[in-house]
């Protein structure tokens, strides 16, 4: 396969996962703002802000961080290239260069919502309550991610997509966890009380994850355990235990393929392994944000290394 036909490839899936992640992460502001005694660190609004790694961006074009204008920033805003709107369309012309590497399915799933997001941005915006435009996007993630399980061949185009869906999605589960780190409330007597466990547990039915970690727990929900279920359980889709093996397993594949391991599968297995190897108690230990930061340090690293290795010129 050519490089930059995996490059295409490799985006598709990174974008829509992107655009999914920024919905769920507008989610969990929403549900956190309208909490009694929500009085965080940093307000819910900014703690979205700063999860996504956007704050400076949007504190140059609109200042104030109040709900609409985040709304606006994280949704349609195209001079925010990682906004829902900037991410979807990426997609699809990602999509469009490499039709033919795409079924029927796969190409409906991702013009579709290009053509109703057109749709979208054509309403007035006070007609568009903040729970349609979130579900929206999540069902039209789910709805690709669908068509390409169902209908692609399990060859290395395959394999790029997964790449792609396993880094963004680990990521940006440590991006979602992040974001209640940024609210934690300023007195220590706080942490282990009904609101932090209910912010926890807003945190997971944003993610989609609120009755499979019951089904995998059940009994109260704690820090610890949460911590483990989205760092550790390699049951739990979003995890980044799941998807650091994802990425060792879908890298693997396109190692044997081309008859060369590179420096990405080093650097995935090393991830995995780091993930797999640590406790709940090592990673409260060493603070979540710093253990959710230095994740996302090395999940950039990773990156940089499937470019090199196979995405920015003929693949080597």
């Amino acid at each position: 396969m050519l490089s930059r036909t995996a490059d295409n490839l490799y985006w598709i899936a990174r974008y829509l996962e992107r655009a999914d992640t920024v919905a769920r992460l507008l989610e969990v502001g929403s549900r956190i703002s309208l909490l009694p005694s929500a009085h965080g660190y940093r307000s819910e609004w900014d703690s979205v802000l700063q999860a996504t790694g956007m704050a400076a961006a949007f504190d140059r074009k609109y200042g104030d961080p109040v709900q609409r204008n985040i709304e606006s920033f994280l949704f349609f805003d195209r001079d925010n290239p990682s906004s829902i709107a900037s991410c979807i369309t990426a997609a699809r012309e990602n999509g469009r260069i490499v039709r033919t590497a795409l079924t029927t399915q796969v190409w409906d799933a991702l013009n579709t919502a290009f053509q109703e997001l057109r749709g979208l941005e054509r309403m007035e915006r006070s007609t568009l309550e903040l729970s349609r435009l979130t579900d929206w996007t999540t069902r039209h993630a789910a709805m690709l991610r669908g068509a390409i399980d169902a209908t692609l061949l399990r060859d290395d185009g395959f394999n790029f997509l997964n790449v792609g869906y396993y880094l963004e999605r680990g990521d940006n589960t440590a991006r979602l966890m992040d974001v209640k780190y940024y609210v934690l409330l300023p007195r220590v007597d706080y942490v282990g009380s009904g609101l932090d466990n209910y912010q926890w547990s807003t945190l997971l039915r944003a993610m989609g994850s609120h009755r499979a970690f019951h089904w995998a727990y059940g009994g109260e929900v704690t820090a610890a355990k949460i911590a483990d279920f989205l760092i550790r359980n390699p049951q739990s889709p979003r995890s980044l235990a799941t998807c650091s093996a994802g990425l060792v397993n879908h890298l693997g594949r396109v190692a044997k393929a081309y008859g060369r391991e590179t420096a990405a599968q080093e650097r995935a297995g090393a991830l995995m392994a780091a993930v797999e190897g640590t406790t709940v108690d090592a990673i409260f230990d060493e603070g979540l944000h710093e253990y959710l930061t230095r994740f996302i340090a090395e999940t950039a690293e990773l990156a940089t290394a499937i470019n090199d290795a196979y995405l920015s010129g003929e693949m080597r």
